[in-house]
């Protein structure tokens, strides 16, 4: 298939790179005209502006939006409705507030276009690991761009199959969903990174105890120094808390056991805060994840051990900086 790609950032070059290494055809563009260069020089198709991009492409044209939340994907969506025609479809898949999504859908309907929401997990490594990716929007465009979707997602891999689920939806064992209308799949990928913060959080306190389990206040005979590297790594293997985000986290460690690179400030991008607002207006208790966004705020403050841990941690799946790298 054909589609554009605007955004070449840590994810959305690597989408269009995913995509075309699929077969499918990319129209790119961002403002920083090198990292267009750059895939022009991969193949890809160079577009000179979102006219252009949008002129280069077959009806029903696709537009994938891959830029910050807020004014750069809300500005460049009102643009591309100005260039597309009824039936091409818009496509956010940034990290959009949910009711933007609903809002967006409801202006665009009106001129016959498609608006979908695209959750997208992945990071940095999604290039070789896939997308999960959570979607909202019609059936009608969600099952048209099936093929996009398919090529971006992680597939079956070495997971085993989930006992009791024949004559589900098989793409979700696929590593993607058509979560519901506009705005589900934001919604599904915002708690998603709610429970991301809960998770991390948990890995920070947990070991923020192991390493100060040599502390002077502690009696002589009570205190060990324990091996950060080795403690993530044995966990990895057969725990019960191994994952994705221990993995990341033995890396880490395994570079630099003190994380001398982290000052442990951590940063929220957003989707924490609107998970516990979502809690609020559903009067859903939520201890956890919303004492893991207030961490992160005291963070800015003073610096732990954990709270390194957790800037290493964005670092590692997200490419997240809240440091400067020597190399």
């Amino acid at each position: 298939m054909q589609l554009g790609v605007v955004g070449l950032g840590r994810m959305g070059g690597n989408i269009a790179r995913r995509l075309a290494r699929a077969g499918h055809s990319c129209i790119v563009w961002d403002r920083n005209s090198s990292a267009v260069g750059e895939l022009a020089g991969e193949g890809m198709s160079g577009a000179a502006g979102l006219a252009d991009l949008v002129s280069k492409l077959a009806a029903p044209r696709a537009v994938w939006v891959m830029l910050p939340a807020g004014a750069p994907t809300e500005d460049t969506v009102n643009a591309l409705a100005g260039l597309m025609s009824p039936g091409d479809i818009i496509i956010d898949g940034g990290n959009t507030f949910y009711k933007d999504d609903i809002r967006r859908a409801e202006t665009l309907e009106p001129q016959g276009l498609h608006y979908i929401d695209v959750g997208t997990s992945g990071g940095v490594w999604g290039l070789e690991r896939g997308y999960c990716m959570m979607i909202g929007g019609t059936k009608e465009a969600v099952d048209h761009l099936d093929p996009i979707f398919a090529a971006l997602a992680p597939g079956k891999g070495n997971i085993p199959l989930t006992p009791g689920r024949e004559g589900r939806d098989p793409r979700a064992e696929q590593g993607y969903i058509h979560a519901g209308p506009a705005g589900a799949g934001h919604f599904v990928k915002m708690i998603h990174n709610g429970i991301e913060y809960g998770l991390m959080q948990a890995y920070a306190e947990g070991f923020e105890i192991l390493k100060n389990k040599d502390s002077a206040a502690l009696p002589a005979n009570e205190r060990y120094t324990l091996n950060m590297p080795d403690i993530a790594e044995v966990w990895r293997r057969g725990s019960v808390v191994s994952s994705w985000l221990l993995d990341l986290t033995s890396i880490a460690l395994a570079r630099d056991e003190q994380l001398s690179a982290f000052p442990g400030e951590v940063a929220d991008s957003g989707e924490g805060r609107w998970t516990v607002m979502a809690a609020v207006e559903e009067a859903v208790s939520a201890e956890v994840l919303t004492a893991a966004l207030y961490t992160r705020f005291r963070s800015r403050q003073n610096h732990t051990f954990g709270e390194k841990m957790l800037s290493a941690m964005r670092f590692q799946f997200g490419g997240h900086t809240e440091f400067k790298m020597d190399k």
